[in-house]
């Protein structure tokens, strides 16, 4: 099987390409990685596997149509990561979320429409989204079944994203599928992320810029479990399906940051409460029954056992998140 990646440089897009190079998968797997590498695109996330004569990289933008063109014609399926995904960037800079988010999915669809027309079945494209596109829930869960309702810019260009790709599915027939996830964690993640900016603080004696009261929900999975999930969708998912995908594990942000001071030993002074962000949900829950059920997928990863790694990873890599020159150690 011959993949193309997009956006294979990026946090949970480098997860996956080593997920599908690694000793699990069928090792007949070609990947091809196309990437821009903007600041949240780095090729040291793909060093281990930088060897492989299975991995092909490709420096360029989701929304060269020529290009896309060229690689979806020499690939027999899309797994489409490639995206501004910084609710706070959003805020300020929605003209760029809606460039890439949406019109680089066109040029992806556009691809996968023309090529799939030669072929006796339809190229798979899986579209990798986020639970932010059902916007804040108070109580309960969302279902595959509920209407995207956005609340900012960030979430407001994926859901685009997702209906576009959805409509070519119903429209053209392609063999479109969508997932949804909460909250990633784990290495290489960049900093400006909750969970990598509280532990690179406490690391450098910085205090933990807070939002509000805290109190936003939210449900944390490990990125390793969320791209075995999407190699699930990828495999066994059926076309024109939403696949939530979910651990779990909600917390709100003031109880995360109660255990990231905990497993480093600091005090709760270093908490810094800071005014809100614009348009903050309250909550985020997704019900993941779907995917478990169709897909036999479970998380292996306790939440305990994945911070534990994780915060092990930052204080063992720290020339990694040094290096990423928009990161200011205590800014």
């Amino acid at each position: 099987m011959r993949i193309l990646v997009t956006g294979g440089a990026g946090f949970i897009g480098s997860h996956f390409v080593r997920l599908l190079l690694g000793r699990e998968t069928d090792q007949r797997v070609t990947v091809t990685v196309l990437d821009a590498l903007t600041y949240a695109g780095d090729l040291a996330k793909l060093e281990a596997v930088a060897d492989d004569p299975r991995l092909v990289f490709v420096h360029g933008d989701v929304r060269d149509q020529p290009l896309v063109t060229d690689l979806v014609g020499r690939h027999d399926s899309v797994v489409h990561f490639a995206a501004e995904s910084h609710v706070d960037r959003s805020i300020d800079h929605a003209a760029d979320f809606v460039s890439t988010n949406v019109l680089g999915t066109r040029t992806l669809l556009d691809a996968v429409l023309d090529h799939s027309a030669h072929r006796p079945t339809p190229i798979p494209f899986l579209h990798v989204s986020t639970d932010e596109v059902y916007g804040s829930i108070t109580s309960g869960s969302w279902t595959e079944e509920c209407p995207p309702a956005p609340r900012s810019p960030y979430a407001a260009s994926k859901a685009s994203a997702d209906l576009l790709a959805l409509a070519y599915h119903h429209t053209h027939g392609l063999d479109v599928r969508v997932t949804r996830c909460s909250n990633n964690y784990g290495s290489y993640q960049h900093p400006e992320k909750l969970i990598p900016r509280f532990a690179t603080r406490l690391l450098t004696g910085g205090l933990l810029p807070l939002y509000g009261d805290g109190r936003n929900v939210r449900d944390w999975i490990h990125v390793e479990d969320h791209c075995r999930a999407l190699l699930r969708v990828l495999l066994a998912g059926r076309p024109g399906r939403i696949y939530n995908i979910g651990a779990d594990n909600e917390l709100t942000n003031l109880r995360l940051t109660e255990l990231l001071l905990a497993a480093y030993g600091a005090d709760p002074d270093r908490i810094d409460y800071v005014a809100d962000r614009k348009g903050h949900d309250a909550r985020y829950s997704v019900d993941a029954s779907r995917i478990r059920q169709e897909l036999g997928w479970r998380p292996r990863h306790s939440l305990a056992q994945g911070l534990s790694q994780t915060l092990d990873w930052y204080r063992d890599n720290r020339s990694w998140w040094e290096s990423r020159s928009e990161y200011q150690v205590r800014g």
